[in-house]
């Protein structure tokens, strides 16, 4: 799904142009006459969905500052393009005070807006992910902050806020890299205990030797190599939240103090003289089935029932009906600004192809994948090419080169132009490393090549080289974009777009 962009422009032809060089963008548009339109959109619910505006400063009745100013009550985050034909210093620092992101004087061209709107979706994109960084290092990340609209996590989300209103033990249980953890931070931060220690302990990757101090803490000398107090993970979250992470791993002795600390709220730290008092809530998860772990007595019964008082069951990602979709574009709005790629959309194909796996690893298997794709591709646009690995266990999809359909190529230097090519058959390249010889200087008779004729071989060996790049095409040949469309139309290269 593409990004959406608020064109807000009381001139009716500007609009227009706007309109069209956006769209040829890749991006979705919306349209507001004047600034009071605008703010009505953006306060509507399909205004949430906006992800910039472009906003004109000179309108009449509600000009560019007020809409500028109004955003700042409940909007700060969304970037804002000012345009205006008056490009003074004055203005500029007018509204750039005012809470713009950039600013273009009218007329603006393609290129110029283009870069505008990606350099401020990206730079949005990373202080977007620090604000949310930030909120989980504070303890103050909470559901609204997850992206989950199907029904399977809103009934997640019904609970974990439910459960936030007391200091019940939860068990969150579900695969592995479903979202655990950040179910358990959202419950924290929409408790009490916000703004409080959240400490995470991973119960597989302790030693089981060291699994005890670190949970309860030592005193000096306890043990061989105990120089110095160490207060435990239990100590680190007084007053907060402890996550236990796999607690099936932990071992059988280890079991009967944490049943103790979790009936008395007492720890004893491995050589203390007394035990300590601590206020601790606790969270655990597993992706093991706990029930035939007490079966098979490998986990104590009593301690189960108590961590499990309050259980909770993260969906696996193939169960997320709708949450796909959100998650990949919010993983390539991210990665792509950190990648610095101007990359705005996962193509319809593309989507049906992530929506049709299975997904093993759950999210944190997509956050990868849209990773790989992202630092591979060379369009702007995530297409089936970029997902190999992907479509070669999808029934159904193939991992082949983006193809695009028939229509006629124009010269215009407006929208509609394909970003790739596909090379009908007649002009095969040998190897990815093509050499001069490929192309011909001599003919069958002897005589010299006209050079329209070795021209078009060369572009057709770009084409077929680069994948029907049109962009990358026209960079390796030295031309402009516009110049080779020109060239393939005028060669008559047969292409299918």
């Amino acid at each position: 799904m593409s990004q959406l962009v608020l064109i807000v422009d009381d001139e009716p032809v500007q609009r227009r142009l706007l309109e069209e060089a956006v769209k040829s963008f890749g991006y979705n548009v919306a349209i507001a006459e004047n600034g009071r339109t605008a703010l009505d959109f953006l306060s509507s619910p399909k205004g949430r969905e906006v992800a910039a505006v472009i906003l004109d400063l000179v309108m009449p009745e509600v000009d560019g500052m007020t809409v500028l100013q109004e955003l700042q009550k409940d909007r700060a985050d969304l970037p804002v393009i000012v345009q205006t034909a008056n490009g003074s210093i004055e203005a500029v620092v007018k509204a750039m005070r005012a809470g713009a992101d950039d600013f273009v004087v009218k007329p603006v061209s393609p290129e110029r807006l283009q870069v505008s709107i990606n350099n401020a979706l990206r730079v949005n994109a990373l202080t977007g992910e620090i604000k949310r960084i930030k909120k989980t290092t504070e303890g103050q990340l909470t559901f609204d902050d997850m992206i989950a609209s199907s029904e399977v996590m809103g009934q997640v989300i019904r609970l974990g806020e439910r459960a936030s209103q007391s200091n019940i033990p939860i068990l969150i249980e579900g695969e592995s890299g479903v979202g655990k953890e950040l179910i358990a931070r959202a419950i924290q931060g929409t408790s009490n205990r916000r703004s409080k220690p959240f400490v995470t302990v991973n119960c597989g990757a302790i030693p089981e030797n060291l699994v005890e101090s670190i949970l309860f803490g030592h005193e000096k000398g306890a043990f061989t190599g105990a120089s110095e107090k160490h207060i435990g993970k239990f100590s680190e979250a007084h007053g907060g939240t402890l996550f236990l992470d796999e607690v099936g791993e932990l071992p059988l002795d280890v079991q009967v103090k944490l049943l103790r600390a979790l009936q008395d709220g007492e720890i004893d730290p491995v050589g203390a003289k007394r035990p300590l008092k601590v206020d601790v809530r606790i969270i655990s998860a597993t992706n093991r089935n706990m029930i035939d772990m007490v079966t098979d007595g490998k986990f104590r019964e009593d301690l189960y029932y108590r961590l499990n008082v309050f259980p909770i069951f993260a969906p696996p990602l193939r169960e997320r009906f709708g949450d796909i979709e959100r998650l990949a574009n919010h993983f390539l709005t991210r990665c792509s600004a950190e990648e610095g790629k101007n990359i705005n959309k996962i193509s319809q194909d593309a989507l049906n192809l992530l929506n049709a796996y299975n997904w093993p690893g759950n999210v944190r298997q997509l956050e990868n994948t849209l990773f790989r794709a992202v630092v591979l591709c060379d369009s702007d646009v995530l297409d089936i090419c970029d997902f190999p690995q992907i479509a070669s266990l999808v029934e159904g999809f193939e991992p082949v080169l983006p193809s695009i359909p028939e229509t006629q190529i124009t010269t215009s230097p407006m929208p509609a132009m394909p970003e790739t090519y596909t090379v009908t058959p007649g002009f095969e390249a040998k190897t990815a490393a093509h050499s001069s010889l490929d192309i011909p200087a001599i003919t069958d008779a002897g005589q010299i090549r006209k050079l329209e004729d070795v021209e078009a071989d060369m572009i057709k060996l770009a084409l077929t080289r680069y994948h029907g790049h049109m962009s990358k095409v026209a960079r390796e040949l030295g031309i402009g974009r516009s110049t080779l469309y020109r060239k393939v139309r005028e060669m008559g290269i047969e292409a299918k777009m």
